[in-house]
């Protein structure tokens, strides 16, 4: 199921109309029309975005396909280096978990703390989904 586009962090209403405008309205909207560097660029042209940060938020869309996943665990895994399912699905639950843990006691992204097991579910789901990012 997709997420409305104004889940992202960073997404406002301003952007979220101008990423309307051009038929983005969802996160899956979003994988499909900047999964590719060029796609991206054009995109960032026409709604005034730096394209890095257009990348950025098309990983948390790629982050997103992962049920369990919204908003603030995805802040954390990026806070950790999870950048997308590619990079999410190599990981090992229990240490993942740790360092999620970790990070969180000091940045405090997110209410709950994702145990070794829910780690272990998000990182079989990834194994499982073509990446969409190049």
């Amino acid at each position: 199921m997709a997420n409305r586009i104004d889940e992202i962090e960073g997404i406002g209403p301003s952007y979220s109309e101008k990423l309307h405008q051009v038929g983005i309205d969802t996160t899956d909207d979003l994988l499909n029309m900047c999964g590719r560097r060029e796609e991206r660029d054009e995109l960032a042209g026409k709604i005034g975005i730096d394209a890095d940060t257009l990348l950025k938020w098309t990983n948390t869309a790629d982050l997103f396909r992962i049920r369990g996943i919204g908003r603030q665990t995805s802040q954390l895994l990026e806070a950790s280096g999870i950048r997308t399912t590619l990079d999410l699905r190599d990981q090992d639950a229990t240490a993942l978990s740790q360092k999620l843990h970790e990070i969180n006691a000091r940045k405090r992204l997110s209410k709950i703390n994702p145990s070794p097991r829910v780690v272990q579910h998000w990182i079989e789901q990834a194994k499982k989904l073509e990446p969409k990012i190049t």
